[in-house]
């Protein structure tokens, strides 16, 4: 849990949020591709279109976008009805099928991750690097696990001709019930 200490995390007012020692920042996936790319602008528009270029997907006004609304704001676990309500109050018209597939097309080419919480839920979490979650039940919030505070030990051994993608570990948290 020493690795923990360092995040503290706030059920206040509905909402969880996660605050980060400002060293131990993750910086957003445009820039995490290559920090020291001299090609990087700052403009995070600008950015998008030369991260889906290097992943090898067309940067569609559509992959532009959306891109832009998940990756200008740094980590975070988005739905796609999440991004869909963003990318219309952003004055963006798209259609939610829109927003699924370019979700999809952005997890196979590993700029997002894809997190199920439930049968019927699922995250994409702009942070693609080994980490697991706690899941925050009655907010639907996902939030960030230290890579080190989650150990597993004995994998089973992999069905043949099969190998062990990753491990993803959910934790489920609710407010403590008072006792009476």
């Amino acid at each position: 849990m020493n690795e923990m200490t360092r995040i503290r995390t706030s059920l206040g007012s509905g909402a969880a949020r996660v605050q980060v020692d400002p060293e131990e920042a993750v910086l957003p996936v445009a820039q995490l591709r290559d920090v020291n790319n001299a090609r990087r602008t700052g403009c995070p528009f600008h950015d998008v279109r030369e991260m889906l270029r290097e992943v090898g997907l067309r940067p569609t006004r559509q992959r532009l976008a959306l891109g832009w609304l998940l990756f200008a704001k740094g980590d975070r676990h988005v739905t796609a009805e999440m991004l869909h309500e963003e990318a219309i109050r952003a004055r963006f018209p798209v259609s939610l099928a829109t927003v699924y597939n370019t979700l999809h097309q952005f997890t196979e080419v590993s700029l997002l991750r894809e997190v199920a919480v439930d049968g019927s839920k699922t995250y994409f979490d702009t942070n693609s690097s080994d980490h697991h979650h706690f899941y925050v039940e009655g907010h639907n919030e996902l939030v960030d696990i230290p890579e080190a505070s989650v150990t597993v030990d004995r994998l089973p051994e992999a069905p043949e001709g099969f190998e062990v993608a990753r491990v993803d570990v959910v934790v489920r948290l609710r407010k403590k019930s008072a006792k009476a």
